[in-house]
C-alpha cells in the first residue's frame, strides 16, 4: 500500500523518471536550480512569482537547491522550503524523496474514535537514549500496555542543530534528520498502528524559528508587517498574496495525514495566529482536513488556544467537529497545579482564590474563563461560554512540555507536589469524562526535568541563554544575578542529556508504585468509562462545592449512566453525603467505612458509576 500527497510546489517525483521543481518567489525575478552539486539550471517563470523546472535525469535522492540570481540576495543559496527532507540540516541542499518507495502493512487501519483517547505528549530525542523514531519504536508494547491509546509527538520539522522542542523549525514538510530519515518515521506510524495506537502530530503554524528560515530573501509577502507578533512580522494569512501562504500550510496538514498516515494534528498556539480573513486559516485548515482525509478515517484535530474560543469547538448535528476535534484545557492544569503545589503566581494567581469552583466550572463546564475578566491580565476578558460542549473537546492534563520546561529548573508536578496530592489529581485526571493526556514519564514520576534547550548558531545562542535569564528576573527567587546564573543553559549539551528518560528506574520505588497507579486508573476507564462515552453530549453535568478545596460532580454518560466524583484536594477532612453507585476507585487514604460514613479525609478521591438511568 503506498501513500502519496501531490503538492503544487517542492519536488515532486513523476511517474516514470524524472522530477517536477517548483518554487514560490515573488520578491526575485530569476532561479536557478542547483542539482546534486555539479549544475546550475534556469528554472522557468509562468507569473504570479512561480519557478518550475522538470528535469528527466533527477530522482530521489537528488541534493538541490535553489539559487537567487538577482535582488539584495542574489548569489544566495536556499533550501526547498516545502523540502520533503533535508539530510545535512536546515542550511544544507534538500533531499528528493519519492514518497510511493515506502510501502505501508496491507492494513484496514482507520483510526480511532476520539472517545477512546488516552494521550501520551512525547519528544523524540528525550523519550529514550537513541533519541529518534527507531527509539520509540522500542518503547511501543510498554505504551499499549499501559493504556495508551494515542501518541502525540512534539514537532519534528526540521529545526536548526542537533537538539531542539520543536518549535523553531523553519522546513515543516521535512522530519530533523536527527530523528532519523522519512520512512523512518512512517516506519514509527505503521508500528503505532498494528498496536492500536493512533498518532498525532504538533504543528507549527504561528511562526517559524529565528535561525534558517530563508522565505524572507525571496518572498517577503509570506509576512505581513501590519501584524506584529513577538517573533515579529506575523504569517501573511490575510492580507495581499495570502493565497500560496494559505496553501502552503494546508498542504502541510493534509501532507501529514495522507503520506505520513497521521491520525491527527496538534495546531500549536492558535491565538498568535494573526488572520482577519473569513474563514480564518483555523477555519479553511479544517474544513479541508475534515471534508478530506476526515472523509475516509477518523482524524482528530487538537488546538491549543489561550483565547479560549469555544466556537472552535462546535459540533454539527451528527456531533461531529466542525474546525478543531478538542483543544488543550489550560485552564484545568493551572487549578490542579495551584491545587497540588500551592503555588500562585504568574498567571496561578488567576486559580488561587475559589480553586474548588474554578475546578467544577473546568470538569462540568469545559473552560474555567468563560468571558471572565482575568486579574493575571489586567482584567482582560477572557474565554466563551464552553457548558454546550461535550467533555470530549477538552484535552486534560496535568503536565505537558509547556507547564514542566518554562519552568526554570523544569521541574514535573511530583517534584513539587506530595505522594498524596499526586494520587490524588491523577485519579481525578484519568477517570474524568475528558480525553487524559500525560506526558512521557509522568507515569512513573520520572526524576528527570524537562528543561528548555536548543542548539543554535554561537550568535543566536548567546542571545537565547541571556534571555531565558533575564525572562526569570521578574520573579523574587531569581533577583539575585548569581541565582540567575544557575537555571541550565538552553544550548548547553548537558541541558539536553539530563532530560532523556531513565527507563532503568521503572524497577525502583516510588517508580514502580506510581506506574501500577496509571496502568490500574487506565484498565478502569478502559473497562468502565470509554464504553459508555459515545453520544454524551455535554453530560448535563452539576458540580456542588463542598469545602474551598473539595468538591463533587456528576455527569450523565451517553448511555444514560451516571458517573460521580467526589474529590477532597484540601489538607483538611470534610463531610458529605455519601455518593450512589458502584465504586470504582477510591484513593489509598479512603478505606470503606469512611466511604459509608460520607467522610473524606485530606487528598482523597472516590469515583462511583450508577450504570441504570436513575429517576
Amino acid at each position: 500500500m503506498k501513500h502519496h500527497h501531490s503538492m503544487p510546489f517542492g519536488a515532486e517525483p513523476i511517474e516514470g523518471g524524472g522530477v517536477s521543481f517548483r518554487l514560490w518567489a515573488p520578491g526575485v525575478g530569476a532561479v536557478a536550480l542547483k542539482l546534486d552539486e555539479a549544475r546550475e539550471l534556469p528554472m522557468m517563470s509562468p507569473g504570479t512569482g512561480w519557478f518550475e523546472l522538470t528535469l528527466p535525469t533527477a530522482g530521489a535522492g537528488s541534493r538541490y537547491q535553489f539559487r537567487l540570481q538577482d535582488g539584495p540576495n542574489e548569489g544566495m543559496l536556499v533550501p526547498d522550503p516545502a523540502s520533503r527532507y533535508n539530510p545535512d540540516d536546515i542550511h544544507g541542499p534538500s533531499e528528493v524523496i519519492d514518497p510511493v518507495a515506502f510501502e505501508w502493512p496491507d492494513e484496514e487501519w482507520r483510526g480511532r474514535p476520539w472517545e477512546e483517547a488516552v494521550i501520551y505528549e512525547l519528544h523524540i530525542g528525550t523519550f529514550t537514549p537513541a533519541g529518534n523514531f527507531d527509539g520509540v519504536i522500542e518503547r511501543l508494547d510498554y505504551l499499549a500496555e499501559l493504556g495508551v491509546t494515542a501518541l502525540e509527538i512534539m514537532p519534528v520539522a526540521d529545526f536548526p542543530g542537533r537538539h531542539n522542542w520543536g518549535y523553531d523549525g523553519v522546513l515543516p514538510f521535512a522530519p530533523d534528520a536527527a530523528y532519523g530519515r522519512p520512512e523512518d518515521f512512517k516506519r514509527l506510524v505503521a508500528a503505532s498502528h498494528e498496536r492500536g495506537l493512533m498518532v498525532l502530530l504538533d504543528v507549527v503554524y504561528n511562526h517559524f524559528g529565528p535561525e534558517g528560515n530563508y522565505l524572507h530573501a525571496y518572498a517577503p509577502t509570506f509576512f505581513n508587517a501590519q501584524h506584529e507578533t513577538p517573533w515579529g512580522a506575523a504569517i501573511n494569512f490575510d492580507g495581499e498574496g495570502s493565497r500560496p501562504v494559505r496553501d502552503f500550510f494546508i498542504h502541510n496538514a493534509l501532507y501529514w495525514l495522507e503520506e505520513y498516515q497521521l491520525d491527527g494534528l496538534r495546531l500549536d498556539a492558535i491565538h498568535a495566529i494573526c488572520d482577519d480573513g473569513s474563514p480564518d486559516i483555523v477555519e479553511e485548515l479544517g474544513a479541508a482536513v475534515r471534508d478530506g482525509p476526515g472523509s475516509e478515517r477518523q482524524i482528530h484535530l487538537i488546538l491549543e488556544n489561550d483565547r479560549n474560543q469555544a466556537r472552535y469547538l462546535t459540533r454539527d448535528k451528527t456531533r461531529r467537529w466542525r474546525y478543531g476535534t478538542a483543544q488543550w484545557n489550560d485552564d484545568i492544569h493551572h487549578v490542579l497545579h495551584v491545587l497540588a503545589s500551592n503555588e500562585s503566581d504568574g498567571y496561578y494567581a488567576d486559580y488561587a482564590t475559589e480553586p474548588a469552583r474554578l475546578l467544577g466550572r473546568c470538569l462540568a463546564e469545559g473552560f474555567a474563563y468563560q468571558g471572565d475578566a482575568s486579574a493575571f491580565r489586567d482584567g482582560e476578558v477572557r474565554g466563551e461560554p464552553s457548558a454546550h460542549l461535550p467533555p470530549a473537546a477538552f484535552v486534560d492534563f496535568l503536565q505537558t512540555h509547556d507547564q514542566i520546561g518554562n519552568r526554570a529548573f523544569g521541574e514535573r508536578l511530583c517534584h513539587l507536589a506530595s505522594p498524596n496530592a499526586m494520587e490524588a489529581v491523577t485519579a481525578l485526571l484519568l477517570l474524568a469524562p475528558q480525553p487524559p493526556m500525560l506526558f512521557m514519564g509522568e507515569e512513573f514520576a520520572a526524576a528527570q526535568p524537562f528543561l528548555f534547550f536548543c542548539d543554535f548558531g554561537p550568535e543566536l545562542a548567546r542571545a537565547v541563554t541571556e534571555g531565558r535569564r533575564r525572562e526569570f528576573s521578574r520573579f523574587a527567587r531569581f533577583s539575585d544575578p548569581a541565582a540567575r546564573e544557575r537555571i541550565p543553559d538552553p544550548n548547553a549539551e548537558a541541558t539536553f542529556t539530563a532530560c532523556v528518560l531513565d527507563w532503568d528506574s521503572l524497577a525502583n520505588a516510588p517508580h514502580h508504585t506510581v506506574l501500577e497507579l496509571h496502568r490500574r486508573l487506565l484498565s478502569l476507564r478502559r473497562q468502565w468509562i470509554v464504553p459508555r462515552l459515545a453520544g454524551m453530549d455535554n453530560g448535563a453535568a452539576k458540580f456542588e462545592l463542598l469545602s474551598q478545596r473539595a468538591l463533587s460532580v456528576i455527569w450523565r454518560l451517553g448511555d444514560g449512566s451516571q458517573l460521580t466524583l467526589v474529590a477532597n484536594l484540601g489538607e483538611e477532612a470534610i463531610e458529605t453525603v455519601p455518593p450512589t453507585g458502584t465504586l470504582l476507585f477510591a484513593t489509598s487514604r479512603l478505606d470503606n467505612s469512611s466511604l459509608a460514613a460520607g467522610q473524606m479525609p485530606a487528598w482523597s478521591v472516590a469515583w462511583h458509576l450508577q450504570s441504570e438511568n436513575p429517576s
